[in-house]
């Protein structure tokens, strides 16, 4: 059985305090309206039983990545080895299937019109302090992990519940 990579979110230790996004967009230098981790706001409820909570999305590393399968250059692949999956942006036309085909919404397309995601900051696998989301995250609510492909579908399958629905290109949800 191959162990896959993710970064686990935990959302009852999410303080909403946005510190990953912070992390992951200063240490990648990231294009403007770039964001590989992005904190959602989900609200639930009617007046006056509102409710919110917060899912800090990234590549998720899909066990099936439906982007894999819609690019129709295939410039994006998934990693046998450890379950990452990879964009390689000089074969990218920025056609947008991939971020048509993701449940998520988390293809980022910057000033050059390529796809760009979270590739779990590969380089820096088996560091201590992990990638620095990970690293930065007050609450702990983040963890690189490995697991196995069942564990990781269960995680997609919960997160798709977190968020109820499937997030926008600002990066809110609302129901």
């Amino acid at each position: 059985m191959t162990t896959e990579f993710i970064i686990w979110f935990d959302p009852e230790k999410c303080t909403q305090c946005y510190g990953c996004e912070v992390a992951c967009r200063s240490w990648r230098a990231l294009d403007r309206g770039v964001r590989f981790r992005k904190v959602l706001n989900v609200w639930r409820g009617d007046f006056p039983r509102v409710k919110n909570h917060s899912v800090a999305m990234g590549c998720l590393h899909c066990v099936e990545p439906a982007c894999v399968a819609a690019c129709p250059e295939e410039a994006i692949h998934k990693r046998e080895t450890d379950g990452l999956v990879r964009v390689d942006e000089g074969l990218c036309i920025g056609c947008q299937a991939c971020w048509d085909a993701c449940l998520y919404k988390i293809p980022q397309f910057g000033p050059k019109g390529t796809m760009q995601k979270c590739d779990l900051c590969f380089d820096q696998v088996g560091r201590e302090e992990g990638p620095p989301c990970v690293a930065t995250c007050p609450g702990k609510a983040l963890s690189l992990i490995g697991v196995s492909a069942g564990e990781k579908l269960e995680h997609q399958k919960a997160i798709l519940a977190l968020l109820g629905e499937r997030p926008s290109r600002r990066g809110s949800v609302a129901q």
